[in-house]
Order: structure tokens, then sequence, then C-alpha cells
């Protein structure tokens, strides 16, 4: 694993993140009542200074009561303003040692405040979740709010026994007690603070497809009065898991779940190898299935590939909007050449003012970024021809595979399989901001699945 990771703030965030250490895992113990809408938390992080002693560092966490905070098991001094959890340990932790940060927190989670409305955890009429991109997890629980720091987890939730609670990553157990029930998941893969979810609510659960021997799990979490729909709607989510795999190499995670809540939601939200969706995504007619091989695609590009700071989103929006075109291409719609030339028409009627490798804060979630990402993609696939188009996919997902990257580092990485300069593609396509004429020409996806990289193309 390559992990390129900025150092410093997020120029996006400069109030999110510590970058003088890094956490490993999270180890998070939950409480939570739908009713009052109250939580009461116990975190116990595992983290790794940097090259300087710690005197002091940060955690970001919402607007809860501490109760304690605690470090390598001794009671540490703390401030709590603004969304900062501001820790001073006994003594400072040695540069480059490990440590343990121990906090306990209880109130009503609420989201948090953002241009692109509240993000991290919400109370649904019936439970609750959590979709935090890109600062929400502060919301709910103490992180290193940094995507580029990514670390286990282990969450264990116990709520009333009426409701199921879906998270991430594999359940380990299922206990009840009395009227709760307790929920425990293990998430393995590093994991971005943004990228960790928690749906609560009364679902039913079904089996994806059969994933056979060697095949990825998949499963859906929904309202049963949507099964009928859903059944329909992502019926083809195991064909996508199939190509994805073969186009972009194998699956990053253990297995793969999305949720529909019993509420509408303006966009589905990725999590780790979990996505989520609102009940107006379902209607039976697969009119959304676009966003169904969107969320599936960025398990590897965005939350096991993740970008280093936010600067870099579109590695995240424009290879996911990509993977919609070359699902299209696949299952019987309009190729990418057809779906990129529409993009390319769409964006040659709005403004020409934003630049893909650093679009700014308030344009990061802006839908050019999105279309011209998907475009810029398509035209680095018409400059190398598909073989070597497809071969450079699966090498970046599987170099990078749990590591944080950059926009310069995917140029560097495409430049290698080229015969010719890709320097003027990126300047026009990723740093520029007018819009480049669109490559007339492009090759049909590979019938077949073609190789794995050898060690010699990933490097």
């Amino acid at each position: 694993m390559a992990v390129q990771q900025s150092a410093g703030a997020d120029p996006y965030f400069p109030a999110n993140g510590d970058a003088r250490y890094r956490a490993h895992r999270y180890e998070l113990t939950l409480d939570y009542r739908p009713g009052p809408n109250r939580l009461a938390g116990a975190a116990r992080i595992n983290a790794i200074a940097g090259r300087s002693p710690l005197a002091e560092f940060q955690l970001n966490l919402g607007d809860f009561k501490i109760g304690r905070v605690r470090v390598d098991g001794r009671q540490a001094h703390y401030t709590h303003r603004g969304g900062r959890l501001r820790v001073r340990p006994g003594k400072p932790v040695r540069a480059g040692a490990a440590f343990t940060v121990e906090v306990q927190w209880s109130g009503n989670p609420k989201p948090v405040a953002s241009p692109w409305g509240g993000l991290g955890w919400e109370e649904l009429e019936d439970g609750a979740l959590v979709a935090s991109q890109p600062v929400g997890a502060p919301s709910w629980y103490p992180c290193n709010d940094r995507p580029a720091d990514k670390a286990s987890y282990q969450i264990s939730v116990t709520t009333p026994s009426a409701y199921s609670v879906v998270a991430g990553g594999r359940l380990l157990t299922r206990a009840t007690k009395a009227s709760t029930t307790t929920w425990v998941y293990e998430q393995p893969a590093p994991t971005s603070s943004y990228l960790v979810s928690l749906v609560i609510g009364r679902y039913e659960t079904l089996l994806l497809g059969d994933p056979g021997l060697g095949g990825v799990p998949q499963h859906g979490h929904l309202p049963a009065r949507l099964l009928p729909a859903f059944s329909r709607d992502f019926a083809r989510q195991p064909a996508m898991m199939e190509l994805f795999q073969e186009l972009f190499g194998p699956y990053p995670f253990d297995e793969y779940a999305v949720v529909v809540t019993d509420e509408d939601l303006d966009v589905p939200v990725e999590a780790q190898g979990l996505s989520l969706f609102g009940a107006n995504h379902v209607d039976g007619a697969r009119s959304w299935e676009r966003l169904v091989a969107h969320e599936l695609a960025h398990q590897w590009f965005g939350n096991s590939v993740s970008i280093a700071d936010w600067r870099h989103i579109w590695l995240n929006e424009g290879f996911a909007k990509y993977a919609e075109w070359l699902w299209s291409e696949r299952s019987g719609g309009p190729g990418a050449q057809q779906l990129a030339a529409a993009a390319h028409r769409l964006l040659g009627s709005l403004p020409q003012d934003l630049r893909l490798s650093d679009p700014g804060r308030k344009w990061m979630f802006d839908d050019r970024l999105y279309e011209r990402g998907g475009v810029a993609l398509h035209a680095l696939r018409c400059a190398l021809g598909d073989e070597a188009f497809f071969r450079m996919l699966r090498g970046w997902a599987s170099l990078h595979r749990g590591g944080a990257v950059t926009t310069e580092g995917f140029a560097a990485h495409a430049a290698r399989f080229s015969a010719e300069p890709l320097d003027g593609l990126f300047e026009a396509w990723v740093h520029g901001t007018r819009l480049p004429p669109l490559p007339r020409q492009a090759p049909a996806v590979p019938a077949r699945p073609t190789h794995p990289p050898t060690n010699a193309e990933r490097r």
C-alpha cells in the first residue's frame, strides 16, 4: 500500500483534524435511545504521535457533555469549544510513540451545520442515520477528522430491540438482554472518519444474489413495504459487482450493504462497505440504477483509495461518475462516448471557471465537478486505449488500497501506462478551467476480463 498524505491542515477545513498524530484504531461503545434522541458513548482511540512530542492534540467532537478524558490511562486536561476537544496529557507523548485516548461523552446528537445542510447524525421519524461527508463525523463521536487519517473500527451499539443496527463491516455479535440488543461490528480496513456510518431503524434484511465460493456477500436493509420495488431496482447490483471487479480489481472489503431509509434523501451517500439510499430512490422501475452503480464504485474510488485532502475530491466523484457510464455501456444502455458527449454539451453551457484539481470549498460538490471528472477520465481512456486504461485503473486501486492519494500522484501513475506524455491532457482537463474539445474516438469496454496487473505494471 502506498500512501500519499498531505501535510498540515486541510486547506478547505482547517479546523478539522490534527496532522501532528495519526489514529490507527477506534473502539466505540454507544448506547442510543431513539425516542429522546439520547446518545451516550465511550471511545478508545489508539494513535501514534508524529515527528514531534505531543504536549497537546486535538479531536473533533460536537456539542456533548464530556464525562472523562484519559491518555494512556491517566486523567488528562482538556477544553471543549466550537467542535474542538483539545487534550493536554499529564506529560507530553514522545515523538513517534504509540498512545491511547479514552473519551466519554453524552447528549443529544445533531448534525454539523455546513453550506450543504446538516451533516452527520440525523434523527429520523423512527430511528437515526449517519451521513458525514465531508465533515459530519464529529456529530456523534470524537475523531481526528481528516480524510487521510484512516483507521480500523469496532463499533458496539446498544438500542431497543425493536430496532436493527447496520454499520459498515462485519457483524461480530448480536446479543439481546431484557428490552435492548447490542450489535457489534468490526471494520478492519483503514477507514476515513467521514466514511464511518451507522443506521438505526426497523428494517428487513435480504441477500442480494448468491455470493457463491469466493463471492462478495451483499445485503439490503430496508422497510418491509419497499421489498417488491427494491428487489427490482437493485436486482442488477450483483452484476455490477462482477463488472467492477473485472474493470477495477477485487472488491476491497469483506462485504457490501445497502440501506434504504423509510424517509427521502436528497442524494444517496457512500460509506465504508455501505451505501445509504432514501425511499425516493426505490420506485420499482430502476429509475435510479446509475446511482446504484455510482455508490458501489465509491467502494474502490473514495473509500479504499481515499483522498489526502478535500482538494482532490474529483478522484472520488469523477471516477464514480465514469463508473456509471461503464455500467451503462456494458449493460445495454448508451455507451461511454455518448454519455461523455452529453456531459460535454452540458458543461459547455455552464460557466467554465471550475478547476478539477482544486475546485475550492464552495464548488467541491458542484455537478460540474462530477461531469467534468467523468469526461476527463474518458479523455484519458481515449488517449491510452482500453487495454492500458483498465490496466491503469486496476493498478491504481491495487497500489493504493487502504491509502490516501493526490491528483499529482494519479497523473504520475497514469503516465506509466502511456507511450506519449500526458502533461497536456492533465493540464487541459484537470488543472485548467476552459473546456477542451471532446475526443472523437473511444474503444469499447473489453468484452472479457483481462489479467490483473503484474508487479511490473504496478510500479
